[in-house]
């Protein structure tokens, strides 16, 4: 269930703290935040089942389970129609190491976010896709050399 939410201080901090940790007990946000904890509990279950906290996870590190490599993938198609992006979207899905994809605006239609092992696992990733989505008129692959910033986290004290 999604409804729209008004976000205040409080829950802007409940926010950013679960940003940083989800794992935190309750009481501990609690006195972070200076509230008791069922008000703050039902803060969060609110935050949730407004989809404002879509789900709780933890952030592997790719590199240390042996996915080192970060590929973006511009794609360009000149099928724009309801049934190809449906197929596009069943494609993408059914592959795991296709960890983002966006619609762009501008020269390319689509970029994706795929992670790794090495240029061969690539390959095989890059094989999957151009079979399992027809009507791709360009893929193109970049390499990420190192990445410079990492982050999950929202910044909402900009929302105040």
């Amino acid at each position: 269930m999604t409804k729209k939410l008004e976000l205040d201080s409080i829950d802007r901090r409940i926010l950013g703290l679960l940003q940083d940790d989800a794992s935190l007990p309750v009481q501990q946000v609690a006195d972070e935040v200076g509230l008791s904890v069922n008000p703050c509990w039902r803060r969060i279950k609110l935050l949730e089942e407004a989809g404002v906290i879509e789900r709780r996870v933890a952030l592997v590190n790719a590199a240390a389970v042996g996915l080192g490599v970060t590929v973006f993938v511009s794609i360009r198609t000149n099928q724009h129609n309801q049934k190809w992006l449906e197929g596009f979207a069943r494609g993408i899905q059914s592959i795991p190491e296709i960890i983002e994809c966006h619609r762009m605006s501008g020269d390319i239609d689509y970029l994706l976010k795929i992670v790794v092992r090495d240029i061969a696992h690539y390959d095989r990733v890059y094989q999957k896709l151009i079979s399992a989505v027809p009507g791709l008129s360009d893929v193109s692959s970049t390499f990420s050399m190192e990445r410079l910033k990492h982050g999950v986290k929202l910044d909402l004290q900009s929302l105040s």
